[in-house]
């Protein structure tokens, strides 16, 4: 059932969610840039400071099904509210940390707080809008998550210049106190639980399983590199430079994501995938070469941004395709392949940036994005759209 509200009100509480993952974007990807400014700081290497980006990311993909699964019959408000309490918590954590280990424990309460409001804000935006207007209500959210890799992510670096990474934390940690005061605003909205043996019989399905793992290693060959892109264009970008070099990123990615759709119902998931993962493995592959000037690491900044931009559509298409009877649980577990692979991307990335040094980064992350292509184009990999297969979205329940 869809909560009626008026025009002004759901547009309000939509900005709202997309402020709040605006704020969570911002934080999951801003040490990225300032990595080699936290490494001196904590006095560890830059392949260890980048493990805080694998902490983030494998606490958010084991906590989103955990809190989704107990928290199913919840005021979904309060999961919002209390998730964007745990993720302050967490950044003030950051914000005092004084020892690496310090740091990365604060940085596991951020993940758990950002799980806990990240997929709920998209489940609230489709309970509050009607059928037709719904695609634009899950747009307005999800345009915060953009907006942090173009506006967030550069402001936070250039911030961390000028007043110190930590200011930065202290920064992100305030805007989630206001998202946090206006969630009680929102009216009260329960969706049906989906337990966590529902979900763990989803991923068992060799269909969907294949596609997870699609997902897992073309995330893990953009993370690779994405998360050490400050060390391998430090050469030619460093300080205020590097912000437009995260900005092309940012823009990259955004046109990726906004051409994915339409690309995907004209041509058909398979081929989108294919090329995006295709041209993932290239850009990868020389980056080494690109980034011996400014305008190459710009150049393939945007490159690798677009190229990583169309990945994700065509999987949830798949998902959909494969999963008919429960594709809400499906998108949720991808959702968790997704920071699975962010997080094994930190770890490869750090292991050859230690182990092989700078050079081998790059086409360590295009092995893992050939990896992922060759499960896409394995005939047994490949899933067709039946006529007779539904999608149905789980209906809302609202109190009286």
């Amino acid at each position: 059932m869809t909560i009626r509200r008026s025009s002004n009100d759901r547009l309000g509480i939509l900005l709202v969610l997309a402020v709040g993952t605006f704020t969570v974007g911002t934080d999951g990807f801003v040490l990225n840039g300032l990595l080699p400014v936290i490494a001196a700081d904590l006095h560890v290497t830059e392949s260890v400071a980048g493990q805080l980006t694998t902490v983030f990311a494998l606490t958010y993909a084991v906590a989103s099904p955990l809190i989704a699964a107990f928290t199913g019959t919840w005021d979904r408000r309060w999961v919002l509210a209390g998730g964007m309490v745990l993720f302050t918590v967490g950044m003030a954590g950051q914000a005092l940390g004084t020892s690496f280990a310090v740091v990365a424990a604060a940085r596991l309460l951020a993940a758990v707080g950002a799980a806990a409001f990240q997929s709920n804000a998209y489940v609230l935006a489709g309970a509050l809008s009607s059928e037709e207007r719904r695609g634009r209500a899950l747009s307005t959210v999800a345009a915060g998550m953009s907006v942090s890799m173009v506006l967030g992510v550069p402001i936070g670096v250039l911030a961390g210049t000028w007043f110190g990474w930590r200011a930065v934390m202290w920064g992100i940690g305030v805007v989630a106190v206001v998202v946090a005061l206006l969630i009680p605003l929102i009216p009260e909205v329960r969706v049906p639980a989906a337990g966590l043996r529902e979900r763990l019989a989803v991923i068992v399905r060799p269909a969907v399983a294949r596609v997870l793992v699609v997902t897992v290693f073309g995330t893990l060959a953009a993370f690779t590199v994405f998360v050490y892109l400050p060390v391998l264009v430090a050469p030619v970008a460093s300080g205020a430079v590097l912000s437009w070099v995260l900005v092309g990123f940012g823009l990259g990615q955004l046109a990726g994501t906004t051409l994915t759709g339409r690309a995907t119902d004209r041509l058909g998931p398979a081929r989108v995938l294919a090329f995006s993962l295709t041209g993932t493995a290239v850009v990868l592959a020389v980056v080494d070469v690109a980034v011996v000037s400014l305008p190459g690491a710009l150049l393939f900044a945007v490159l690798a941004g677009a190229f990583g931009g169309l990945l994700m559509v065509p999987q949830q298409h798949r998902l959909f395709t494969i999963a008919p009877d429960v594709p809400t649980v499906a998108l949720g577990v991808n959702g968790s392949a997704i920071y699975v692979g962010g997080a094994l991307g930190s770890v490869l990335g750090g292991v050859v940036l230690a182990q092989a040094g700078p050079g081998w980064v790059g086409p360590a992350g295009a092995l893992a994005a050939v990896a992922a292509l060759a499960l896409c184009v394995n005939p047994a990999s490949r899933t067709t759209s039946p006529r007779s297969a539904r999608t149905a979205t789980p209906p809302v329940r609202s109190p009286r």
